[in-house]
């Protein structure tokens, strides 16, 4: 087991590192430059088309830019409203994910015992995976369609390149999950073990055949052998041949006299 310091070091800076992560996914959101094209028109001036989630916007060489968001939310692709629910999902339990990390983590000291604190920085850790997963699977859904619809020839449509957003949320969904898979296997060290029961032996027992009397082994590891005693008090034989002892004749010394 490592030492508790060298434990809290590392969830502090697990902590910091998704916490980085957490702010990068959540600065994509406005940001409008998921997608680009530039189109020269004329000479002297040229078109700038970009997009994200929310909005299409157009600018020019003279900086007058204009954005509109997207007339009919029923009328969007099913596409686009994926990407709103995974980036959404992933902002909000990278919230709670930060919540439950700073409850538990060793330097705060709030909570109960080591175990329960550890239980709820394993929560955390693992909530943060879950936020880095869904970032992660919003922006790579995002690129691959616009190398998809970059790359095919029958696209007819104005062709958009991959904009900064969609790097920085890459980067940040990068951070996510590495910090909340070292957070969750520190946290899980202390937290597996302890929940499985532990197993009661019994030595082993056995009984005589004659006797039916259960023996127990003793705890050292020499084996002791018992049997049952071979002559009981009482015990009358078999042989006819041999007189009982109450039925033989008493002679005293008078007798003989």
């Amino acid at each position: 087991m490592l030492p508790r310091i060298v434990v809290m070091y590392m969830e502090l800076g697990c902590f910091v590192c998704c916490l980085c992560g957490w702010i990068l996914v959540c600065s994509t959101l406005p940001t409008e430059y998921w997608t680009f094209s530039e189109v020269g028109s004329v000479v002297m001036t040229t078109s700038n088309y970009y997009s994200n989630l929310w909005r299409d916007c157009i600018s020019d060489t003279t900086g007058v830019s204009d954005c509109k968001d997207y007339p009919s939310m029923l009328a969007l692709p099913v596409f686009l409203h994926g990407c709103r629910a995974l980036a959404i999902c992933s902002v909000i339990t990278g919230f709670f994910g930060g919540v439950l990390t700073l409850i538990g983590m060793k330097c705060t000291k709030i909570g109960g015992s080591e175990i329960a604190n550890a239980r709820v920085t394993f929560s955390g850790g693992l909530t943060y995976l879950v936020s880095g997963f869904c970032g992660m699977i919003t922006y790579s859904w995002w690129g691959n369609k616009v190398v998809r619809e970059y790359l095919d020839p029958t696209f007819t449509a104005q062709k958009f390149e991959i904009g900064a957003g969609v790097f920085v949320g890459w980067g940040g969904s990068t951070l996510l999950m590495c910090g909340s898979a070292v957070l969750s296997f520190f946290a899980g060290r202390e937290v597996l073990p302890s929940s499985s029961p532990k197993k009661h032996y019994r030595p082993h027992t056995y009984v005589t055949a004659k006797t039916r009397r259960t023996y127990m082994l003793p705890p050292t590891s020499s084996r002791v052998t018992l049997v049952p005693p071979l002559f009981y008090e009482g015990r009358r034989s078999r042989d006819p041949r041999v007189t009982p002892r109450s039925s033989r004749p008493n002679f005293s010394r008078d007798s003989f006299v």
